[in-house]
């Protein structure tokens, strides 16, 4: 088996994001959550980079035969779960800014009198 350039940049590239990720868990900016959803991504992309037959695999799983297709439709359903995670997120944010707002008018009000 020849080694490529990809397989040996693509992990690197993974472990530098994978390090950043951790990096901003430790400072607070991220949730372990985050860090976790975000190593379980670039180890993927390490192992499929230097493990390219490993997408054969995928094809079995969701019973697509071309493994191009197959990578482009779990793509696809990763990036929805992705787009519900972040409106799920959003949603609860809205529903802290509102709780917050309404007790500093109420705040205000009792300050007032």
């Amino acid at each position: 088996m020849t080694i490529t350039a990809y397989q040996v940049l693509a992990p690197l590239a993974s472990i530098l994001a994978i390090l950043y990720a951790w990096s901003l868990v430790f400072r607070n900016k991220k949730t372990v959550w985050e860090g976790s959803i975000w190593t379980v991504f670039w180890c993927t992309i390490s192992a499929i980079a230097i493990f390219p037959d490993l997408l054969e695999y995928l094809t079995q799983i969701t019973g697509i035969q071309k493994r191009e297709n197959a990578v482009f439709i779990s793509s696809i359903g990763i990036l929805f779960f992705a787009v519900f995670y972040i409106v799920m997120r959003l949603e609860a944010m809205e529903q802290r800014q509102s709780r917050i707002a309404r007790k500093m008018a109420l705040k205000d009000i009792d300050d007032e009198k």
